[in-house]
Parts: C-alpha cells; sequence; structure tokens
C-alpha cells in the first residue's frame, strides 16, 4: 500500500507540473520589485469581510509577494458614490489588486478565485472598466465565498481614482455598472457562453467607435448587425436592453478612438491566451485521453 500512495502522489506531482506553468513556479519565491515610475500596487478590500477572509484575500492576491502595497477599503458609502440609485447598505465582500501598466499595455484581468466569482467573467471587467474610463492596468480579483462580484467594480473605481489622482466621470462609472448587470443578465437569458458575451459587446463598441452613430436608430442597427454576425439571437426586451445601454454608451464624453485601440488591445490578449487552444481539437481530445487513462489507472491500484 506503501508503494500505492508513493505512485498516486508522483502522480499528481506529474499532473501539477504539466498544469501549472513553469514561469509561474519561477517567480514563487521571489518579491516583485517596487514600480519607482508608476507606483506600488493597490488592494481594495471589501469593507464586509471578516479578518479571517481578509486573510484569505489576501493570500489569493499573493500580497506577500508586493514588496510595498497601498491598501483601502470600499464600502456601501462608495457604492452610491459611482453608481446611481444604489444600496449604501449593501454588502460588499469581493476584492481587487490594481497594478498600473505603461501607457499603451491595456487592461489584463484575472479573476484569481473563479470558484467564488460567480457571475462576472474577465472580459466583462474589462468591458465594464474601459467603458468607466479605467486603462492600462492589470486587475486581480479575488473573493473568500461565492459572490457575484459586482462590488469588485466599485473597489476598482475607488482605486484608480486613489493611484493616479484622476477623478472618473460617474456618468460612466454608473453606465459601466449597468453594462455589467446587462452583460450578466442577456448571457444567462440567451444561454451563451461568457466568451461570446464578452465577443458581442467589444465588437459593438469597436463598431460604435468606428462608425460614431448620430442616432439611436443607427446605434440599433449595429447592435443587430453584431448580433447577426455573431449568430447570436435575444429576446426582443434582451435586444432592446442592449441597444438602450449601448446608445448611452455612444452619447458619453468618451474618445472612441483612444477606447477603440483599448479595445482592440483586449481582443488580441483574449484571442492569444484562448484562440490556439479551444480551437486545438487534438489538444482537448489529449487532454480527455490522459485523465481518462489516469482515472482508470489509479481505479485499479484499489481494487
Amino acid at each position: 500500500m506503501k508503494h500505492k500512495w508513493l505512485s498516486i502522489i508522483t502522480v499528481f506531482a506529474l499532473m501539477i507540473s504539466i498544469i501549472i506553468p513553469t514561469s509561474a513556479s519561477a517567480t514563487t519565491n521571489n518579491v516583485n520589485a517596487i514600480n519607482e515610475k508608476l507606483g506600488v500596487p493597490i488592494v481594495v478590500y471589501g469593507a464586509n469581510l471578516s479578518e479571517e477572509e481578509r486573510a484569505t484575500v489576501k493570500e489569493a492576491l499573493q500580497v506577500s509577494k508586493e514588496a510595498e502595497i497601498d491598501e483601502i477599503t470600499v464600502s456601501g458609502d462608495d457604492l452610491i458614490k459611482y453608481i446611481k440609485d444604489s444600496n449604501a447598505s449593501s454588502r460588499m465582500y469581493s476584492s481587487a489588486k490594481i497594478t498600473r501598466q505603461e501607457a499603451g499595455k491595456g487592461l489584463v484581468i484575472s479573476i484569481v478565485t473563479p470558484e467564488n466569482i460567480t457571475e462576472v467573467t474577465s472580459e466583462v471587467y474589462a468591458n465594464a472598466m474601459l467603458t468607466a474610463g479605467i486603462e492600462d492596468a492589470k486587475v486581480e480579483i479575488a473573493a473568500p465565498k461565492p459572490v457575484t462580484g459586482h462590488s469588485a467594480l466599485v473597489g476598482i473605481y475607488k482605486a484608480y481614482e486613489v493611484k493616479t489622482g484622476e477623478t472618473l466621470d460617474i456618468e460612466r462609472t454608473d453606465v459601466a455598472n449597468d453594462e455589467l448587470s446587462i452583460a450578466t443578465q442577456i448571457a444567462q437569458n440567451a444561454n451563451i457562453s461568457d466568451e461570446q458575451i464578452a465577443e458581442l459587446l467589444t465588437s459593438i463598441k469597436q463598431k460604435i467607435s468606428e462608425m460614431d452613430p448620430a442616432t439611436k436608430e443607427e446605434v440599433a442597427k449595429i447592435v443587430e448587425d453584431q448580433l447577426t454576425a455573431l449568430n447570436i439571437q435575444l429576446s426582443d426586451q434582451d435586444r432592446q436592453l442592449l441597444i438602450d445601454l449601448m446608445d448611452r454608451i455612444s452619447n458619453l464624453d468618451i474618445d472612441f478612438n483612444k477606447l477603440s485601440e483599448q479595445l482592440t488591445n483586449l481582443t488580441k490578449e483574449f484571442e492569444e491566451r484562448f484562440g490556439d487552444v479551444l480551437q486545438d481539437e487534438g489538444f482537448w481530445t489529449g487532454v480527455k485521453n490522459f485523465f481518462t487513462n489516469l482515472i482508470d489507472t489509479i481505479s485499479s491500484w484499489f481494487k
């Protein structure tokens, strides 16, 4: 039996080495250097975290790997500052670490506790942040227990203002929050993937930036064209929600040329992360066969 357990440990060590990139282990014991130009990362914690939950979030965000950090808390008072008609007594749990990047680097979003952020995806976060006016940042999001993930966006707003000294346009942050909610609703109602809703939002915004629609009817045409191009079917109600949202976005005081550049960066980053692998059926067949054989082998050890 001892030899069986040693074999199990060996196999799982092999699995971990396959799944986790080598580059990750190479930096595990290193402390990130302080960026003297852009400043240290800022970590924003949900105000309703217990001490134990806060410690869990710190570990997930690898706070100990930073030579220095700034820390703030986001509460219901911040919620009503950035989002109209919101509830100051809302519970805030999802948290984030924000690290500024050089201009032109775009947004890089990572949900480090995907099992606990139940509704909002990294691509939807990125789209909403661009709508709000946040760009060129690495953002990592975590929660200690299952939550929708909406409060993290408010924390990111606050952290961005603290870190940059800039003041975000409240109209834009409010629209961005609506975008987050509508994207989640449409994805659920239309039974489409997170990747599809993110691609839809990005493509519509890119067309708006290129075509500069002057009327709501022109916005509606862009929305309809992109739905057709991506073969996405929506109910009349959800289609109208999307048109109303995009009409609000088109009327914001946004530099759409700059937004288009950031959206293009987001699209490229998404394709680089998933494109080749998602299209490689041989890769996934190999993965499936590997784990099927592995399960069969482990099961035989206990027979």
